[in-house]
């Protein structure tokens, strides 16, 4: 279901992005809405789609996973199957917590969050190199996030 989204909303989602737990009343407050239309806008939001759930954001370095990988993976063949079967796979490895279906040279591209560098390697080797159908993987070790936004442009 597609809704438009004015300032308002935006504003909505900016202020929930940083804090999911916020009361309606401050909610609205904070986007200069009285309770009632912001708990109607709110509810639209969520009804739409929107707003897929609430979730507490986890700072992955602190819960003792330090080291986070992107990883790039070419199949041998980009067959809708295999494509699926692929996906599936990956869905199973706590390690990932993101993953995406890429355009271009790389067929999927995950992020990886671990504790160790030799937790890495067992990742790797252990789990997604054996995956059949993966032809090569690339992986960058990302040095520090200096962005994190939870909220829509």
């Amino acid at each position: 279901m597609n809704i438009t989204i004015d300032s308002i909303d935006r504003r909505i989602l900016r202020v929930l992005g940083q804090e999911g737990r916020i009361p309606v009343v401050e909610l609205a407050d904070r986007v200069g809405l009285s309770a009632t239309p912001c708990k109607r806008r709110l509810q639209r939001l969520e009804e739409g789609g929107v707003i897929a759930g609430y979730a507490a954001r986890i700072d992955h370095k602190s819960a003792g996973f330090g080291i986070t990988a992107f990883v790039s993976v070419e199949l041998e063949r980009q067959d809708g199957d295999e494509i699926e079967l692929v996906q599936q796979k990956v869905a199973q490895f706590d390690e990932v917590v993101a993953g995406m279906l890429m355009t271009g040279s790389q067929d999927f591209l995950l992020e990886v969050v671990v504790g160790s560098l030799e937790d890495y390697q067992d990742f790797l080797q252990g789990k997604l190199l054996k995956i059949a159908g993966v032809r090569s993987v690339r992986t960058h070790f990302a040095l520090r996030k200096f962005i994190d936004r939870p909220r829509i442009p």
